[in-house]
């Protein structure tokens, strides 16, 4: 069954690369809505999302590397670092969720839209900073967390000044 995408996007990515990108999504079984700059994923129980910023979207991605638990990764452009780590598994995910929610991660789910490259944003593209091809799995939630709790407390704490009188 082949998709259909309209080519309503801007000049800076053909058509035929946001048809092929729409075509290998649809393969992949994720639910894809074409938008006015490219190509939205649509999450849901199944495939959700998690997005971390600065030193954290750093310390998390070495710690799954260091791991062997890197999935996809969606890298938004921009003054600081934005990453998107696809996951699965948030129906038996609620206390991760709220804890990643607590350390100040983006968790999207239930409908929200979250950009899949070659989609056109403001500051530039999205892009793949790990490819579905090149990840093993998608991770589910709580592989997140766990990286997310694991850098949150190794960050080295400021040391009180001690001084001598």
């Amino acid at each position: 069954m082949e998709m259909t995408v309209r080519t309503t996007f801007p000049t800076s990515v053909s058509a035929a690369a946001k048809s092929a990108a729409a075509r290998d999504y649809a393969q992949r079984g994720w639910t894809v809505a074409e938008t006015t700059n490219g190509l939205c994923l649509i999450t849901d129980a199944d495939l959700s999302a998690v997005e971390v910023t600065g030193e954290l979207a750093a310390s998390v991605r070495r710690y799954l590397r260091a791991n062997n638990l890197t999935g996809p990764v969606i890298e938004i452009p921009g003054a600081e670092r934005r990453e998107i780590h696809l996951v699965t598994g948030m129906r038996k995910a609620e206390r991760a969720v709220e804890a990643l929610r607590a350390a100040g991660a983006v968790v999207h789910t239930d409908g929200d839209g979250i950009p899949l490259p070659p989609t056109h944003l403001s500051a530039g593209s999205a892009s793949w900073g790990v490819d579905p091809e090149e990840a093993r799995w998608i991770p589910p939630v709580v592989a997140i967390g766990a990286a997310v709790r694991s850098v949150r407390v190794r960050r080295p704490q400021r040391l009180a000044s001690v001084a001598c009188a």
